[in-house]
Parts: C-alpha cells; sequence; structure tokens
C-alpha cells in the first residue's frame, strides 16, 4: 500500500517541473540553514552551555577592566 518507487520518481519528476530545480536548490538550502539555526538554539539552551557562556563572559569582563586599570597606570 505504500509509494512505489516508479511513484517517487514521476511525484519528483513533476515538482521539478512545477518549480524549476534553481528554486528547489534554493529551498533545500534555506531548509538547512532553518535547520542548522535550530539545532545550534536547541543546543544554547542546554544548561552546561549557559554556564560556559556565563563563565566566558564574567573572564571578559575581568580582562576588559584589568586592561583598563593597566591603562590608567600608564
Amino acid at each position: 500500500m505504500g509509494i512505489s518507487p516508479t511513484q517517487l520518481i514521476i511525484i519528483l519528476v513533476i515538482v521539478a517541473l512545477v518549480f524549476g530545480t534553481k528554486k528547489l536548490r534554493n529551498m533545500g538550502g534555506d531548509l538547512g540553514g532553518a535547520v542548522k539555526g535550530f539545532k545550534k538554539a536547541m543546543n544554547d539552551d542546554d544548561p552546561k552551555n549557559l554556564e560556559k557562556k556565563e563563565d566566558e563572559k564574567d573572564s571578559e569582563v575581568i580582562d576588559a577592566k584589568a586592561e583598563k586599570v593597566d591603562e590608567k597606570k600608564d
């Protein structure tokens, strides 16, 4: 009762004729970018990653303050 390989090929040919290969390629690239963005957002919400980001921000702030102190000394 499923779709046979021949029917799938016919459907793909019809879709390519309707949309054009360039449009399909662009849609595929857009879909891939959306999936990458979604995965990145999911990884950014991970508590371990949030702790690492907070630690990195803290160290950047400390480094920036240390540079300002060094500049004032000169």
